[in-house]
């Protein structure tokens, strides 16, 4: 493996003290260059300029909007017995931070990969459409489709701020066990806790966000501080997730984020967010690269698998017993 990219000149526009970063006008040595500075700093990053279809995404949001609005037993429907959450509805209340004290103020549907024939159920599950909103399924696989192109750009630059081949995580997600997460928030009373979605990191290798224009996500900084992650409109938070801190040793960090409420005068507003989050195909083995094992960063974890690692990181957030 090859020596860490020295970071080059950049120019791109500042929010809040993160870089915005845009995916069409940097050449891929300055993004990627720009993205390792921001993921090391923050472990998170704002991405313009994706070139995800906006209609597309329009049309997405219409559909999880009338999708929430269902009867509550129409999308109990749609719960998976023994299914862990990955795929259809998982109800309001379900999922806890890892460590909390308190469930999560939200409800989620899960779109998945459509798995080859090949694929164990147990490791990739069939995907659950409602019966009841028309076009889901043509319109939310596309989407999955889109967010998984945009990944795999952005991890091309992740390779390359690590010194690797552009495509080096192309083979190890193709057939990854990647998720688009369709989020709700309903409203809250004016006197309701502060929190929406307990602190925690995320599971995979990258999540990509599409909704955060809606104030709510803060992360915590290496001094302690929780800022808000903020982007512009249209724009992608993407942020480590706890593989690539793993692959990377540390190098890379998962960053804790939350979902904290609104102000009182907008807690009557519900909030929407559409996360995907981007896996390794189940068999790859997450072990440190060897690029990012040093004398003063020794090995931190022993290698596991991908599907190992995420069924141990659900049984801790309460999605399987």
């Amino acid at each position: 493996m090859a020596a860490l990219r020295t970071p080059e000149p950049t120019s791109y526009a500042a929010m809040d003290g993160m870089p915005v970063l845009s995916l069409a006008t940097l050449s891929p040595d300055a993004f990627a260059d720009a993205l390792g500075e921001s993921f090391r700093t923050y472990g998170f990053a704002l991405v313009a300029d994706h070139g995800m279809d906006a209609a597309l995404i329009a049309r997405g949001w219409q559909l999880a909007r009338a999708l929430f609005a269902l009867p509550d037993a129409a999308k109990r429907a749609y719960l998976v017995p023994g299914g862990a959450g990955q795929r259809g509805y998982t109800a309001f209340g379900t999922e806890v931070a890892k460590g909390a004290q308190a469930n999560d103020l939200k409800e989620f549907w899960h779109v998945g990969r459509e798995a080859p024939g090949s694929a164990p159920a147990a490791e990739m599950p069939p995907n659950v459409w409602p019966r009841e909103i028309a076009g889901f399924r043509e319109i939310f696989t596309a989407l999955y489709a889109a967010f998984d192109a945009v990944g795999a750009r952005i991890l091309a630059g992740v390779a390359r701020h690590l010194g690797l081949p552009p495509d080096w995580f192309d083979g190890k997600i193709a057939q990854g066990n990647s998720i688009l997460r369709l989020l709700h928030y309903p409203p809250v009373p004016v006197d309701a806790p502060g929190i929406r979605a307990g602190a925690h990191e995320d599971i995979n290798l990258i999540t990509l966000l599409l909704g955060a224009e809606e104030g709510g996500l803060e992360l915590l900084t290496r001094e302690g501080r929780w800022i808000a992650a903020t982007p512009p409109p249209g724009a992608l938070v993407v942020n480590v997730g706890d593989m690539l801190q793993r692959l990377t040793n540390h190098v890379l960090p998962s960053t804790s984020h939350r979902v904290v409420n609104p102000p009182p005068a907008r807690r009557h507003i519900p909030r929407y967010s559409m996360p995907f989050f981007l896996h390794l195909a189940p068999q790859v083995l997450i072990e440190a690269l060897p690029g990012c094992v040093t004398v003063d960063n020794p090995v931190r974890e022993p290698p596991i698998t991908a599907h190992a690692y995420l069924q141990q990181r659900l049984r801790e957030i309460g999605l399987i017993a």
